[in-house]
């Protein structure tokens, strides 16, 4: 369906997030091509379409990348003869008001280039601290009953840490872990996410009912780009689905004004759960 294109990262990921959308959602390249209007593709196939990874020879599916990009212009020539300039001086001062002064200015070229990603990052520091003392099978694989290991945090700043005993998981998945910190007993809840615990079903979307927004593969609530009582325009992006490192903005089929937002984000989701209600 894409042409003849060199499948390399990152086009060949583009062609395996294209292939699970369609395997998911149970769809033919026919529905693709009847139905494409009313569909909400995974992001990178949408850039890809857009030029963002260069133009291949003999250009896109012309047909194929209308139903792709729908309203959405489509680049010319090397894409990155679009970017603009970076005035790294200005960029770095920025950087460092938002994330702080710990980091290097190679930092900032990883955000630059992955702002996303880097975004996530910092998040994780915030939230857990420098984890890079902690050894790697530790880290990867926890402790064995009894086990203990040193982190060192610095010249003579060192931790010892001996696992004690861990609880089975509570009516909420949690488990109380008892440990030695440098000969203290220590006790944490921490959450069991393969515990069996009861889980609430999300609301599903009605397929007959044009007011409901579903989504359209199990993944993550990573973003709502809207409010309630928002207005909204066709193709406007409602709310952002990550699954198996697949991004997929859903947009509105219509115009309309949001009445109702059921979900949060970062809920996760079945495939056809009812994320809005438009009107």
């Amino acid at each position: 369906m894409f042409g003849d294109i060199v499948k390399v990262t990152p086009s060949s990921k583009v062609v395996g997030d294209f292939a699970l959308f369609m395997t998911t959602n149970h769809l033919s390249e026919q529905d693709i091509m009847e139905r494409g209007a009313s569909l909400s593709f995974p992001e990178s196939v949408i850039g890809f379409f857009r030029g963002e990874l260069g133009q291949p020879y003999g250009g896109f599916p012309e047909a194929l990348q209308k139903i792709i990009l729908k309203d959405q212009p489509a680049l010319s020539g090397r894409p990155n003869e679009q970017l603009p300039p970076i005035d790294f001086e200005k960029a770095w001062q920025a950087f460092q008001a938002k994330f702080g002064k710990e980091y290097e200015f190679e930092d900032l070229l990883s955000f630059l280039l992955y702002p996303k990603v880097f975004e996530e990052y910092h998040q994780f520091i915030q939230d857990f601290g420098d984890v890079s003392f902690i050894p790697t099978t530790a880290f990867f694989y926890g402790l064995r009953t009894g086990e203990e290991i040193l982190i060192r945090l610095d010249e003579g700043k060192i931790l010892i840490i001996k696992l004690l005993f861990i609880s089975e998981p509570n009516e909420n998945g949690q488990r109380t872990v008892t440990f030695e910190l440098n000969g203290q007993v220590r006790q944490l809840r921490v959450n069991d996410h393969k515990a069996q615990v009861k889980k609430v079903l999300n609301q599903k979307a009605q397929a007959q009912n044009p007011a409901h927004v579903g989504t359209p593969l199990p993944g993550r609530l990573a973003e709502i780009s809207v409010k309630t009582g928002e207005l909204v325009k066709e193709n406007s992006p409602l709310f952002v689905i990550e699954a198996m490192k697949m991004e997929s903005i859903i947009r509105a089929t219509r115009a309309g004004k949001v009445v109702r937002i059921v979900l949060e984000k970062g809920s996760l989701v079945e495939q056809d759960d009812l994320v809005m209600e438009l009107e």
